[in-house]
């Protein structure tokens, strides 16, 4: 896939180094407007610890999560929140986004992929980076229940990506924590 020159770009500023990443707002517009909309009003920064570590749990998994959120990863933004999708109101019910299973792009190497409950309709602020192939995340892999929807991809800093996967871990998470400092977004307009 070819960056895009309309399509947002997310800087991740970490404890561990920057990366950036193209937000794919041409084919997954809730998704990605979502996620702008989390980073731009600073839905991140409202975590307290333990819950700020950019990694945990499936650091040694062949991905990284991003952000919990503020109530340890199990909820997302406040129920009823609202952002807007193009000229389109998207009302956050229950906390959660509608599932947006449109654009056919694999969970690859470099990969933002939208994180959920396994439920329909249950993402929220919780993302990961792919840094293997996980096909069997597709939501249009027949062969796997998993739906986990690709909306951006890493364009610059993947060697900053690896380093955090890469941390020391005890218990399946990591013995010095790694911070999400800011995400800022650019767009081309």
């Amino acid at each position: 896939r070819a960056l895009s020159t309309t399509n947002p770009v997310a800087t991740f500023k970490t404890s561990m180094g920057t990366f950036k990443a193209e937000i794919f707002e041409d084919q997954m517009p809730i998704t990605s407007a979502n996620f702008i909309d989390l980073a731009e009003t600073g839905f991140r920064r409202a975590s307290l610890p333990p819950c700020d570590s950019l990694v945990h749990a499936a650091v040694r998994l062949p991905q990284f999560k991003g952000p919990k959120e503020p109530n340890g990863g199990t909820g997302g933004p406040e129920a009823g929140s609202k952002f807007q999708s193009g000229d389109k109101t998207i009302v956050r019910e229950g906390g959660t986004i509608p599932d947006e299973f449109e654009a056919k792009i694999s969970n690859m190497p470099g990969t933002l992929s939208m994180a959920n409950t396994g439920r329909p309709n249950s993402g929220g602020s919780q993302f990961f980076i792919n840094t293997a192939p996980n096909k069997y995340l597709d939501f249009f892999d027949p062969s796997t229940p998993s739906k986990h929807p690709v909306f951006g991809k890493v364009i610059e800093g993947m060697e900053t990506v690896s380093a955090i996967e890469s941390v020391p871990t005890a218990y399946d998470n990591p013995i010095e924590p790694v911070k999400m400092i800011k995400i800022t977004i650019e767009t081309s307009e």
